[in-house]
């Protein structure tokens, strides 16, 4: 299996663009370039699809230029239904070096680059772009772009039009002073890459290449994106490790093979073999367990890793008291939690904090040797939780039945 016949098996390419793009890409030795605007101060894991992506590349030979757009940043790229909010210089530069340390250390050990194309469009004015960038692009081909054509409508700004220029000025630069013949990007991203393609063929002459990627989707059909509400990031201190191991331990059966191919450098053998294996035997979940265990390992290392097992078999186990502060608090960051600054009494918490609807439920339960508070089972009615009894002083963490996990922090 070629590098290209891989990379269309595991889905990876939607858009082309060069005749001969799969003879690039099988040759190994182009250098290309991949890139995002830094509109928050940590990427997510919808980037993260396309950046597993610009690595398998790079691992194959391939030199990755990764772009964080500090110019392109302060206008926005297009949103299909409203303008984008501008954002400051002082906020683009704080995101933008977030951004760049953590691209940085998910190329460790690879021949990467990153750049800013702040720096090749801060000292040209606003004449140069005109003369030098405007004049090669019809306005009718930008207004044939899907995202343009969809906003003219309700009303696009100048600022947001140009946008497609800007980044085409980008690929262009690219070529012109680093040979990068190739753009890798997000399907979201075809008609900006087109311009880049166009302005390379009209100014210089030249071709140019690029592929896309379709946009990873969760269960629900909605991409990875603040945008949609379900941003699980990068950065470890806005999603922990455990809440994205646990998120892609529940990945779907249906959609558990996508992410294997998408999201790991499992070999397409093993996939194979994991997935006949999970067909067999789909109550084991080992296809899920693979990929959660395999997407922590190449983005947060194998000591993350680790922490992450350790914390799911404390809380299948109910083994509470075994789990380090550091793996409490990153088991307990999305439990839904309750504040108390008092002792309360054990029934009048458990409706207080809602794990249980009324009094009555709340007896039942705990008659029921159904509630443990921090791993040990509590039957008796007039058990107080309290500050002195909590894990670390802080914290009392509530299991109903066998699966549900309730957080009380004490203030």
């Amino acid at each position: 299996m070629t590098l290209f016949e891989e990379l269309k098996w595991r889905g990876l390419i939607k858009d082309q663009a060069g005749e001969d793009l799969e003879r690039i890409i099988n040759e190994r030795n182009a250098t290309f370039y991949w890139g995002t605007d830094p509109t928050a101060d940590s990427l997510h894991i919808g980037h993260y699809s396309s950046l597993v992506t610009a690595k398998r590349l790079a691992k194959a030979g391939h030199h990755p230029i990764l772009l964080v757009g500090g110019a392109t940043g302060l206008i926005g790229d297009p949103r299909p239904t409203a303008e984008r909010e501008i954002i400051s210089y002082e906020k683009v530069e704080k995101n933008l070096n977030g951004i760049k340390k953590q691209v940085e250390e998910i190329f460790t050990g690879l021949d990467v680059e990153v750049v800013n194309n702040y720096d090749w469009t801060k000292d040209m004015s606003i004449l140069d772009f005109l003369r030098d960038i405007g004049k090669y692009i019809n306005v009718n081909y930008m207004l044939n772009k899907d995202i343009i054509s969809r906003r003219l409508e309700t009303g696009i700004t100048f600022a947001e039009f140009t946008y497609t220029l800007l980044q085409g000025y980008d690929f262009l630069y690219l070529y012109e002073h680093k040979n990068c013949i190739m753009q890798v990007e997000g399907s979201d991203q075809w008609g900006n890459i087109t311009t880049g393609i166009e302005l390379i063929n009209k100014k210089i002459g030249k071709n140019a290449y690029a592929f896309t990627m379709p946009l990873i989707l969760d269960s629900n059909g909605e991409k990875f994106g603040k945008s949609a509400g379900n941003a699980l990031w990068l950065d470890k201190n806005k999603t922990s490790s455990y809440e994205l191991y646990q998120y892609l331990i529940n990945s779907s059966d249906d959609k558990v093979e996508e992410y294997l191919k998408v999201f790991t450098f499992l070999t397409p053998d093993m996939i194979i073999d994991i997935m006949e294996k999970h067909k067999e035997m789909p109550e084991l979940r080992l296809a899920q367990k693979t990929l959660a265990s395999e997407f922590i390992k190449d983005l947060r290392g194998e000591e993350e890793l680790n922490k992450c097992i350790h914390i799911s078999e404390a809380l299948f186990k109910g083994n509470i008291k075994d789990l380090t502060k550091e793996e409490l608090e990153m088991a307990i960051n999305s439990l839904q939690s309750y504040e108390i600054s008092d002792d309360k009494n054990i029934v009048d918490l458990l409706v207080e904090a809602e794990i249980c609807s009324s009094k009555r439920e709340a007896r039942e339960f705990i008659n029921n040797n159904s509630i443990s508070i921090n791993g040990e089972k509590i039957n008796d009615l007039e058990y107080i939780i309290s500050k002195s009894n909590a894990l670390y002083n802080e914290y009392t963490v509530v299991r109903k039945g066998k699966k549900k996990y309730f957080v009380i922090r004490h203030c």
